[in-house]
This record gives C-alpha cells, sequence and structure tokens, in this order.
C-alpha cells in the first residue's frame, strides 16, 4: 500500500489549470476572418519568460506566423527586454520565435497558406498551466464591406445591451 507524502487540497489544484492573457491581438480580429485557431507553445529564453511574466510587456500588432523548412516561426513580436538582464542573458526584443506544435498541423497550416492564400495570425498569449501558450489562427483577410458590417452588428449589441441595462434600472 503506497502513501502519499504530499497531498494537494481542491483549491491548489485548481489554481494550476489557471489560465492569466498577456496579450491580446484585437486587430487581427478586426482585420481577418477567422476559419481555425489552433494552440502552440513557444520556444523562449530565460529572460524573454522573465519579461514577460513579470510586466506582460509584448506587442503582437504587426505579428504573423511563416512556415519554413518544416518549422513553424512567429515574427515581429516584440518582447520589451528584461531590466535585470545584462550579457549573456539579453537578448534581441523583435527576433523570430519558434513555435511548437504538432508535425500535422504545421502540414495543414504549410497546405492551406499555399493553395488557398490564406495566412497565420497569432491572436493571443497566455499562461495556461504555468507554460506560455500562442492561439494562433488560420484566417482569411476581410474585404472593406465585411469590416462595416461587422462594425454594425457590434453596435448593434452595443445598443441593445444598453436598453436591457436601462430597462431593469
Amino acid at each position: 500500500m503506497k502513501s502519499k507524502t504530499r497531498s494537494q487540497s481542491p483549491k491548489s489544484a485548481e489554481a494550476d489549470d489557471g489560465y492569466k492573457l498577456v496579450a491580446n491581438n484585437r486587430r487581427a480580429r478586426y482585420e481577418y476572418e477567422i476559419l481555425d485557431t489552433f494552440e502552440c507553445g513557444i520556444e523562449l529564453k530565460g529572460a524573454e519568460v522573465k519579461s514577460i511574466r513579470v510586466g506582460g510587456r509584448l506587442s503582437l500588432s504587426q505579428a504573423y506566423c511563416k512556415v519554413q523548412d518544416g518549422q513553424l516561426w512567429l515574427h515581429m513580436v516584440n518582447i520589451a527586454p528584461y531590466e535585470y538582464s545584462t550579457g549573456f542573458g539579453a537578448f534581441d526584443p523583435d527576433r523570430k520565435r519558434k513555435l511548437l506544435a504538432h508535425r500535422d498541423q504545421i502540414e495543414l497550416l504549410k497546405h492551406k497558406t499555399l493553395e488557398k492564400s490564406w495566412t497565420i495570425v497569432p491572436l493571443s498569449v497566455y499562461f495556461k498551466r504555468g507554460k506560455i501558450k500562442v492561439l494562433i489562427a488560420l484566417a482569411r483577410g476581410k474585404r472593406t464591406y465585411d469590416k462595416r458590417s461587422a462594425i454594425i452588428q457590434k453596435d448593434l449589441i452595443r445598443e441593445s445591451d444598453r436598453e436591457l441595462k436601462n430597462k431593469f434600472r
């Protein structure tokens, strides 16, 4: 009979499943029609992880993904330098970073981007169980009339919510 040396309370188990949003690319949802999403890990250096963990200062505004040589790469993501890293721990804030995904997902993304001229866009960066994850999307660019209709829909929803709120006051 095995005895447990350490017991976990339900509260600590729930805390490990934490989801903490670090950065969100709201512009991507406006510019592109999202067709499919994938969750990937990201290969970072120690100072980059510390910078994200401490300040969460990273920018996805101009970021995009590309499949090169059978690997998925994240370009144009700016992670602010960690203020206490010097010399060996320093890193280039705008370097390309490798995304960790399954081989079949990478092949699917490669074929879709080549044959249908779709694009791969990062939507958000978040912590999941202590690991940094990136939500990427296979997306198609919206036309201007699609963008206008999205704005109209958003305004209608906002107005109806406002009326409901005033009705129940």
